[in-house]
C-alpha cells in the first residue's frame, strides 16, 4: 500500500521561516479561519451577521474594530429573497455589489465546498463567507460517534478557510440548558467548538430584553465580553461596553527600521549587518537573534508600513531583504500581505506537497 510521506519541518527551519501573517477580516475579532456565532433562536444572530457582512463589504468598522474591506458571500439558507431585501432596506441605503447572497446550496460532502470554491474562483477578493445556519448544510444521519461527525464536518470547512485564507462564519444555536461557561452552551458536541478557530456566543440576560453579551474566545484573539444593545429603529446591535480601541504600540525597532528604509529604500544583508545599520536610528543596537524574531512576529505591522521582508539562504550565510514600497504611508491593509511560502505549511490544516523546500528561510546569521 502506497502511503503519502509525512511532511515536516525541523525546529531550526520553522524558527527562521518567513510565513505570512494572520489576515484579520475584523481586527481583534475575526481572523482568517473557521468561526461560530451561536445564540438562541430569534435572539438576533441574523441581524448581527448581516450587519457584519455589510461592514466588511463596505470596509466600515465593526464597533471599535477596523475591517479589511473585501467581498462577502452570505448563504441565507433559512430566508427568502424578500426577507433579505427587507432587512437590507432596514439596515442601509446602499448595499455594495461586493456583498452576494444565496438562499439555496448543496450540503457538506455532497457539493457545498465545490460550490463555494467556484464562487471564490469568480470572486477572488472574497474575505468572508457566512453560512446561516450550520444545521442547514449538514446531512441527517445516524452517527455512532457524534463527536467524530461534528469534528469531521467542521474540519472540511476549516480546510476550505485555511486554503483560501478567508474567514468562514457559521451561524449556530445554543442548548436550552444554561451553563456558567457560555461556550458549553453551543449546541452539539465539543467537536464543534474544538474544530473552530473562534467561538462567539450571543446571549441575552433576559429573553424579552434588548441587551445581550457577546462572548468572544479563540486561538488568535484575546478573550473579551462585549455588552450590546439592539436598536429597534436601526436594527443594529450597538456596543455599550467592552471592545475599547486598541492602543498603537510604541515599537522602537520598527520606528528605527522605518526611518532607515525611508533613506535606503532597500536593504540586503544578514541580521547582524541589519542590527549594525539600525544602530544610528535607534536608542540602542538590537541583538541580531532578537531582531530576527521581532521581525518575524511583526510582519503584519511591517505590511502596514509598506515594508516587505524576504530571505535567502546561501552556503555560509542567511540574508534578509527588506524593501519599502511607495512613500511608506500606503502600507497594506492586510489583504495583500505575503503569500504562502512555497512548499511549506502556512496553516495547520492546509494540504502541502510531499517535499519540504527550505530555501526560502531567514534568521540570524550563524
Amino acid at each position: 500500500m502506497n502511503q503519502t510521506p509525512l511532511t515536516y519541518l525541523d525546529g531550526e527551519t520553522l524558527m527562521s521561516t518567513i510565513l505570512p501573517p494572520i489576515r484579520f477580516v475584523v481586527d481583534r475579532l475575526l481572523p482568517q479561519g473557521l468561526h461560530i456565532l451561536a445564540g438562541s433562536p430569534k435572539v438576533g444572530k441574523s441581524w448581527l451577521a448581516l450587519w457584519l457582512c455589510l461592514c466588511v463589504a463596505k470596509g466600515e468598522p465593526v464597533w471599535n474594530f477596523p475591517t479589511a474591506q473585501g467581498g462577502v458571500l452570505y448563504l441565507c439558507l433559512e430566508d427568502s429573497w424578500s426577507r433579505i431585501q427587507s432587512r437590507l432596506l432596514d439596515l442601509t441605503d446602499d448595499a455594495p455589489a461586493g456583498l452576494c447572497f444565496a438562499t439555496m446550496s448543496e450540503r457538506l460532502h455532497t457539493g457545498l465546498v465545490e460550490q463555494i470554491e467556484g464562487f471564490l474562483a469568480g470572486h477572488p477578493d472574497t474575505a468572508l463567507v457566512v453560512i446561516d445556519t450550520l444545521q442547514r448544510i449538514r446531512a441527517v444521519g445516524n452517527e455512532a460517534n457524534p463527536y467524530a461527525s461534528d469534528y469531521r464536518d467542521l474540519g472540511v470547512l476549516k480546510e476550505l478557510a485555511d486554503r483560501h485564507r478567508i474567514a468562514v462564519l457559521l451561524i449556530h444555536h445554543l442548548r436550552k440548558l444554561n451553563d456558567e461557561d457560555p461556550m458549553n452552551m453551543i449546541s452539539g458536541t465539543t467537536g464543534i467548538s474544538g474544530a473552530t478557530d473562534t467561538n462567539l456566543v450571543l446571549k441575552k440576560g433576559v429573553r424579552s430584553g434588548s441587551t445581550a453579551t457577546l462572548y468572544c474566545t479563540g486561538r488568535d484573539i484575546e478573550y473579551q465580553e462585549l455588552t450590546l444593545e439592539f436598536d429597534q429603529d436601526a436594527h443594529v446591535w450597538k456596543l455599550v461596553s467592552g471592545g475599547e480601541p486598541a492602543e498603537e504600540p510604541h515599537d522602537e525597532v520598527l520606528r528605527a527600521l522605518s526611518a532607515f528604509l525611508t533613506e535606503r529604500r532597500e536593504f540586503t544583508g544578514t541580521a547582524t549587518e541589519l542590527a549594525e545599520a539600525l544602530g544610528p536610528y535607534g536608542r540602542e543596537k538590537p541583538r541580531p537573534n532578537v531582531l530576527m524574531k521581532h521581525l518575524l512576529r511583526r510582519q503584519e505591522e511591517l505590511s502596514r508600513l509598506g515594508i516587505t521582508l524576504r530571505s535567502r539562504r546561501s552556503r555560509d550565510r542567511r540574508e534578509l531583504t527588506l524593501t519599502r514600497l511607495g512613500d511608506g504611508n500606503d502600507g497594506s491593509d492586510g489583504k495583500n500581505d505575503t503569500g504562502p511560502v512555497p512548499n511549506l505549511l502556512s496553516q495547520p490544516s492546509q494540504p502541502s506537497p510531499n517535499r519540504t523546500d527550505t530555501s526560502n528561510v531567514g534568521g540570524a546569521d550563524k
